[in-house]
């Protein structure tokens, strides 16, 4: 049996387990299982849900938004895994002599934000925290690679940046945190996979776990030829994006109580929004325990 593991760039752990591949960490931990390994990558992490469904994937990964999302569509996820918080990882910015001062001030603007991403739910549990809504309150759009210019000339009021466009955002100077991401979430990446896989083979999920906690040691050993990969790849400097990955924890962890509540918080949010069109139980989200096999 192949397992193939979806691969985007907005889920740091899963880039560089794929483009450290020549490493062998997932086929490594999955050869002793008889198993091989593929890759496919593709470029929105919001389909993650119905790859897993439609079995094109058979483990992914994303940040906290996408698996609420899929379950609220019907998607039969399990959680694995989750990283350490990551609060160094993005920022709601607004130019520095702006008079935004604070969520309130956003009703009525236009912010711009990767929808559908992590970046839904800072924005959502922001405004939400400010007796605001997304849904009503303020008109989110699409980022694009104009986002910082638009920003700039102050036709948006708002903009989330993470990684590598935010440290470079920050170094060019000229905008202020409005909203810091470890002030209103822990903004976690997060692994999921289909029931059936999680349920009748966990050995596999171990083993992928393992796996994703081999690239982040590489990582966290190797920031500099880490962050030339994803200047090559993604474009961007080399400095930004070393930046950018220094800050983040590499560190895979179990899901918790912990997590289900804060992903069960940010889907209630999303509900009452209108952003997802029915309520879903996060924990629901979660393997059930084996039944005993026959003698």
């Amino acid at each position: 049996m192949t397992i193939t593991i979806g691969v985007h760039s907005s889920n740091p752990s899963l880039y560089y387990l794929y483009h450290l591949t020549r490493l062998g960490f997932a086929q490594e931990e999955l050869a002793p299982l008889g198993e091989s390994v593929a890759f496919h990558p593709y470029t929105n992490g919001v389909r993650t849900g119905e790859l897993l469904t439609q079995g094109v994937i058979d483990f992914g990964g994303t940040g906290s938004t996408p698996p609420v999302t899929a379950q609220a569509a019907g998607h039969d996820l399990v959680y694995t895994a989750v990283s350490a918080p990551r609060p160094e990882h993005g920022a709601l910015l607004v130019p520095v002599d702006s008079p935004v001062r604070t969520v309130a001030d956003l009703k009525g603007a236009v912010v711009h934000l990767a929808i559908g991403s992590w970046q839904t739910h800072l924005i959502a549990k922001a405004l939400h925290d400010a007796g605001l809504s997304y849904a009503g309150d303020i008109t989110a759009v699409r980022g694009t690679k104009d986002s910082e210019q638009l920003l700039r000339t102050g036709d948006i009021a708002a903009w989330v940046a993470q990684g590598a466009q935010l440290a470079a955002a920050r170094r060019a100077g000229g905008l202020r945190t409005l909203v810091p991401t470890a002030d209103v979430i822990t903004d976690r990446s997060v692994f999921f996979t289909r029931r059936e896989l999680a349920e009748e083979r966990p050995e596999i999920i171990e083993a992928l776990t393992r796996a994703l906690r081999h690239a982040d040691a590489w990582v966290a050993a190797h920031p500099r030829r880490a962050a030339e990969i994803a200047a090559a790849d993604l474009g961007g400097g080399a400095d930004d994006w070393e930046s950018a990955l220094r800050s983040l924890p590499w560190r895979i962890e179990a899901v918790s109580e912990e997590f289900l509540a804060e992903q069960q918080e940010a889907a209630d949010i999303f509900h009452r929004t209108g952003f997802i069109e029915r309520p879903v139980t996060v924990a629901a989200a979660v393997a059930r325990p084996s039944a005993p096999k026959a003698a």
